[in-house]
């Protein structure tokens, strides 16, 4: 893990919540993790003692990856689908999920995620995932007489033999008395356990009500702790939203989208007083030596210095004005007040609707030592940043309805 990212994962739990936060939740017994979907990759940053003994991970081989580690070949499509679904909307789901071990062995879990609202202003702050394990179906058991107990009947009739068969259950109950009909039985059986597999029909296994129970249980603990312990930073959360995203806030599903995009740029809102940052990316936390936190909410001037062209600054303003993309090469400065001449780029970012939402700027430091890996020339690299920023806004404006203006 870079030290940039570890400096962010620390800073999401410990500036919300109390020191004393962290061996709370280490005494509680659940399978647990807390992850930040405003951190490329929307990584764990808190994991319980419970999940390490449940996957068998190490504390710091699960801390800074993103849950999708522990699914495998057989995890449900569709269920992993539901989950993002979920995030996007930001609300809470309860669902059975395959996952896998360290050691690679497979298990069904009940999956119950949440989220933790800011108090202040509605946003997201956090994902709370419970994992329970649910307890495997029972196995047929073979009487003396050849008779499987407590499941579908199955009989035999003159030549023909009918059942109700249940396909996803292990279990079966047979009428035979023979040998014979054991034999006939058990070949279809065979027969019909391959055809399934061939259909890619798996057996899958539902929660108990106990087992809902206990993710809610826990999920209730897990929000009582940390509520609790916002108090003391004076940085409130809260299991419920009491109040609308505020004006410049990101939706989670945009956070993690940006999250993807590895280059140096941030996303600033010309419809608030003084067109603040909104978004920044990791690498330019790295290259300007700022936290997340002291970014955000405040305009780019912060980057300027004693010999920062005019010139340059007032030909982006006019720019921005135009709704007009511009490059410039202007002398920036870094939180040390040490200086680098940037080459930035900055585009307009209009929604589904065509109208501007946001602007983008693309930051490339002049003579930096980590050049492109693809070989792209700095123009080419400005444009894929503002591509893909471009689509991830354009995408949520579409599934999320009537864009702003």
């Amino acid at each position: 893990m870079d030290s940039q990212l570890n400096f962010n994962i620390e800073n999401s739990f410990n500036s919300r919540y109390s020191y004393c936060a962290r061996q709370v939740l280490d005494e509680l017994p659940d399978s647990f993790t807390i992850s930040d979907p405003s951190i490329s990759g929307h990584p764990i940053v808190f994991v319980s003692k419970g999940f390490l003994k449940v996957f068998g991970y190490s504390k710091d081989e699960v801390v800074g990856k993103n849950g999708r580690v522990f699914q495998g070949p057989k995890t449900d499509r569709k269920s992993v689908m539901e989950i993002r679904e979920a995030i996007r909307e930001e609300r809470s789901i309860q669902i059975n999920l395959l996952n896998y071990r360290k050691d690679g062995t497979p298990f069904w879990m009940l999956f119950h995620m949440s989220p933790v609202f800011s108090k202040e202003d509605g946003r997201v702050i956090h994902f709370v995932g419970v994992q329970v394990p649910i307890s495997p179906p029972r196995r047929p058991r073979w009487s003396a007489s050849g008779a499987v107990r407590n499941g579908a009947n199955m009989c035999d009739d003159g030549d023909r033999v009918c059942g109700n068969i249940m396909f996803g259950s292990c279990r079966r109950e047979m009428c035979s008395d023979t040998p014979v009909e054991l034999s006939r039985v058990l070949a279809l059986e065979s027969v019909l356990d391959d055809s399934s597999r061939g259909l890619g029909i798996e057996e899958t296994c539902e929660a108990t009500y106990l087992e809902k129970q206990k993710a809610e249980a826990a999920i209730n603990k897990i929000f009582s702790v940390l509520t609790c312990h916002s108090e003391s930073t004076g940085r409130f959360v809260c299991a419920k939203r009491h109040c609308l995203p505020g004006a410049g806030i990101l939706s989670s599903s945009l956070n993690i989208s940006l999250g993807r995009i590895k280059q140096s740029f941030v996303l600033t809102d010309p419809h608030l007083p003084d067109m603040p940052i909104v978004y920044a990316s990791d690498a330019f936390l790295r290259l300007t030596g700022y936290a997340r936190d002291e970014v955000l909410g405040h305009n780019c001037r912060f980057l300027r210095g004693v010999d920062t062209d005019f010139s340059t600054l007032y030909q982006i303003k006019e720019s921005i004005q135009a709704e007009q993309a511009c490059t410039v090469r202007i002398l920036n400065y870094r939180k040390d007040k040490s200086s680098f001449w940037n080459y930035l780029h900055i585009s307009p970012v209009r929604n589904a609707s065509g109208k501007v939402a946001y602007f983008v700027g693309v930051q490339i430091e002049e003579g930096s030592k980590n050049q492109d890996r693809n070989g792209l020339c700095p123009e080419m690299r400005h444009r894929s940043v503002v591509g893909a920023v471009k689509v991830a806004v354009r995408s949520l404006s579409m599934v999320a309805g009537p864009s702003r203006s």
